[in-house]
């Protein structure tokens, strides 16, 4: 760090023994940062090549209105996505407003009256709980008359393959895996591991539906869970595939026959995906997709560096400093809710966006209790720009991720570390 940005960092309110400790660790992980570069290299390259093969011009920027009957832009947007996570076919739609959203849909699409869903990881995400009805809530798959069970993990929070087969029962109909931990502190799962659970799920039947929640995982490793054997992989694009431009929406990428289902639940019967319009997201959708494999590298490596600086301090960290990444979520647990508060204060402090107002709990829909949530992003719950949130419970854990751009994330972590600082609870 050159005295000039030693100095604005001054001005933010970085002592000179941060910025000391700051620069030790970053030190340390140079030839790891390398590697994440190298694959985001690799990651960009698959992208292009699929905009290339699709021809991408300047019309496919256009949006429509109305119907959205015959879209070139969005048509070829999805082509494009299908052709990167090598998929028969895939929906890319700003209609759909989440990842939570995304998975309802592709869970409510393939699923009928006295189907069973399994969840091979234990206990799926909050915000699904209400989607799958384990916790009542109108429209639920529950009421829909469709059953649930799920194989609990090992005590390790590796997946148990054992448990996965005896889960499955002759009404299952789709498993779904959830990559990333959520607000656990599990081990993120690697396209290997899902590999050996898609591998599992066939051989008691072949016709299950294998889902991944694809959601933080995007361009983190070589290849995708689609790779390896999955019927879908769904995600949101404010997370990793949006790069930081996409303002609004989701994908679902998979086979021919369950994309057709989701087509025609996402509209209507008999409209499908022919209806649909793109409006003036295009531009958007597809600059930040091919920008995504970089700043999906941006933040990975903004998640290592928070893991190796808190740790040095004896903090937890969920996965560990030296371990390899699956996603872009770092979970650090600061043991009391004071922790988790001032950390998510120093993140919110270096947003670009609303620094100066300071994250406070609430009771957000769809989870259980409360969360606090720093989040001074240009787009609203774009957890792909620098954010932090966690729930008011024990362990008091900060699920951190994002940084679109490396100088960014690197900044926010040590903004957080000194807000800790000057409460006392660090140093």
């Amino acid at each position: 760090m050159n005295d000039a940005t030693k100095e604005l960092y001054r001005e933010f309110g970085i002592s000179d023994k941060v910025i000391e400790i700051s620069e030790e660790v970053l030190t340390s992980l140079k030839e790891r940062f390398q590697r994440i570069d190298e694959n985001a290299d690799l990651c960009t390259l698959k992208v292009l090549k699929a905009f290339q093969k699709n021809n991408v011009n300047e019309s496919c920027l256009m949006g429509t209105t109305g119907y959205g009957y015959n879209d070139l832009g969005r048509d070829t947007l999805e082509k494009v996505y299908a052709d990167y996570f090598h998929t028969e076919d895939c929906l890319v739609r700003p209609q759909i407003t989440c990842g939570t959203h995304a998975l309802a849909l592709a869970l409510m699409s393939n699923l009928r009256p006295g189907d069973e869903l399994v969840s091979a990881v234990g206990k799926p995400y909050d915000t699904l709980e209400e989607v799958i009805g384990i916790r009542p809530s109108v429209g639920s798959l529950a009421e829909y008359g469709i059953n649930y069970a799920q194989a609990d993990l090992n005590e390790d929070g590796t997946p148990n393959l054992e448990n996965i087969k005896n889960a499955i029962s002759d009404k299952t109909k789709l498993v779904t895996i959830q990559r990333s931990k959520g607000y656990q502190t599990r081990p993120s799962l690697s396209v290997a591991q899902i590999a050996d659970i898609i591998k599992t799920v066939k051989s008691v039947r072949g016709d299950i539906i294998c889902m991944v929640d694809n959601c933080y995982g995007e361009f983190v490793e070589p290849i995708e869970p689609s790779d390896v054997g999955a019927d879908m992989v769904v995600g949101s694009l404010i997370k990793n595939p949006g790069g930081g431009l996409a303002q609004v929406g989701g994908y679902i990428a998979g086979t021919k026959d369950c994309i057709e289902k989701c087509s025609y639940r996402l509209t209507a019967p008999g409209l499908g995906r022919e209806v649909g319009p793109s409006l003036e997201a295009l531009p958007r959708l597809y600059q930040g997709f091919f920008m995504a494999p970089t700043v999906t590298a941006s933040a990975l490596k903004s998640a290592i560096f928070a893991a190796n600086l808190f740790e040095k301090f004896g903090f937890e960290s969920f996965p560990a400093g030296s371990e390899e990444r699956h996603d872009i979520i770092q979970a650090i647990t600061f043991g009391k809710p004071e922790g988790l508060i001032a950390f998510c204060e120093g993140i919110q402090a270096a947003a670009p966006v609303d620094s100066s107002f300071a994250p406070e709990p609430w009771d957000m829909p769809g989870y259980d209790s409360k969360v606090i949530m720093a989040a001074g992003a240009f787009t609203s719950g774009s957890s792909i720009e620098l954010s932090a949130d966690g729930p008011l419970r024990e362990p008091y854990t900060a699920y951190f991720q994002g940084g679109i751009t490396w100088s960014h994330g690197k900044f926010g972590i040590i903004k957080a570390f000194q807000t800790l600082v000057d409460k006392g609870l660090i140093l």
